[in-house]
């Protein structure tokens, strides 16, 4: 399935829109990630710990979105948008939400 941020798909006609979709995740951050990453940001580096964490919530995000466009009929998603936020007490929980509109576009 086509997954785009961009409201239209060049060189293809939307040929139906059938309406928003849109998937989520929220994943646990781990103490030992946080300690590992708090070690980095001391010492300068990169918080691959973290990163990893980021990627596994937009993929789970995003495919969700794409299972519901598929059972919508859709065959691509257009003027999808990302966001990411910190849920939880003291922020320790991270939630991916991926929308965008399902339509069908010509072949």
């Amino acid at each position: 399935m086509l997954v785009t941020t961009t409201p239209t798909v060049e060189g293809r006609k939307i040929i139906k829109y059938i309406g928003l979709v849109t998937g989520e995740t929220i994943i646990g951050a781990n103490i030992f990630k946080d300690l590992f990453a708090g070690i980095t940001d001391i010492v300068g580096g990169r918080a691959s710990s973290y990163e990893r964490v980021l990627r596994e919530g937009k993929d789970t995000a995003v495919n969700e979105m794409q299972q519901y466009a598929a059972a919508l009929g859709a065959n691509a998603i257009v003027g999808v948008d990302l966001d990411y936020e910190t849920v939880g007490s003291g922020g320790s929980m991270l939630m991916v939400s991926a929308n965008g509109t399902a339509v069908i576009l010509e072949d």
